[in-house]
């Protein structure tokens, strides 16, 4: 799943390193425009919601941390003693994680991601967003199963968003659509650049068990959130 999309967030990331006020603009077509503080990238563990610190908590071995962003789930897990591999396509992502003492943080696509075994495989702030939309899930667990060890674990975060198409009354009504609810698309502004638009999945839990489920691998749920989010945890059988 290459892309061509310009590296807003790394360059976000970059400035509010360097000690300067950072403020992303997002839209989904889901939800329209947002902003998110660049801080919330650098947050520390006791600033985590309980979703990533259990995550962090259940790590062990050796740990890929797919879409590191910042570094911060990396920065606490390396302090802890582990093994950590940060991945992400964002050069600016990478280049301030390695500023910020994460040596083995590399520019890199998961799906290049070839002959390594990890014991933990970290895909958090909504991890299973990557594959894009329900037909890549198949294949999105099969890579990452083949990146495992053999009692290893992926600890994975995600969304039901069935909420947004609930009216004021509580009664959802879900538009007739040609796909999942949860495939929507994604754009991000920062200083006026634009990254283009991407696929983004939120992909409620029983979807994501039964995809688990058809790949021979076991998918549990640790933690529901607040805000219909969930870690679960996939292994193989």
């Amino acid at each position: 799943m290459k892309t061509n999309l310009k590296d807003v967030f790394g360059q976000a990331i970059k400035d509010y390193f360097d000690g300067k006020e950072a403020i992303i603009k997002t839209y989904s077509s889901v939800g329209g425009w947002d902003e998110l503080p660049v801080s919330y990238l650098f947050r520390n563990y006791q600033d985590m919601p309980e979703i990533e610190q259990t995550a962090l908590k259940m790590s062990f071995g050796k740990v890929l941390d797919l879409g590191c962003g910042a570094g911060s789930h990396s920065l606490y897990l390396q302090n802890k003693g582990l093994h950590v591999k940060p991945i992400d396509i964002s050069s600016g992502a990478i280049f301030t994680c390695k500023q910020r003492g994460l040596a083995q943080a590399e520019v890199m696509d998961f799906w290049d991601l070839k002959n390594e075994k990890f014991d933990t495989i970290l895909s958090l702030m909504n991890g299973a967003g990557i594959c894009g939309s329900m037909d890549n899930v198949p294949g999105f667990l099969e890579h990452l199963r083949s990146l495992l060890s053999s009692n290893g674990q992926i600890l994975i975060d995600s969304s039901d968003i069935i909420y947004m198409f609930e009216d004021e009354n509580g009664i959802t009504e879900i538009p007739e659509l040609d796909n999942y609810y949860g495939e929507v698309i994604f754009e991000s502004e920062y200083k006026g650049v634009r990254s283009g638009a991407y696929p983004w999945l939120y992909i409620d839990f029983y979807n994501l068990q039964h995809q688990a489920s058809l790949q021979n691998m076991k998918c549990e749920m640790l933690v529901q959130g607040p805000h219909y989010d969930f870690l679960a945890r996939i292994t193989s059988i």
